[in-house]
């Protein structure tokens, strides 16, 4: 069995992160291995560094093969 990566987010309404903006929601992925999303994490985050109320996180599948 193995992994896939995923980085998902966007905006949220509020710095309480429960809720995404519509049509602002972004996925990038599959990747690989954790080193690729990671990457494609900082770039999203230090895009978006200004943004208080924007967040990204790394989230991880099973495959199996």
């Amino acid at each position: 069995m193995g992994q896939r990566y995923w980085v998902i987010g966007g905006e949220y309404r509020d710095c309480r992160f429960d809720e995404v903006v519509p049509g602002t929601e972004e996925i990038s992925g599959p990747f690989p291995d954790a080193l690729r999303a990671r990457t494609e994490w900082t770039r999203l985050t230090f895009r978006d560094r200004l943004a208080a109320t924007t967040r990204y996180v790394i989230t991880q599948e099973a495959v199996v093969r």
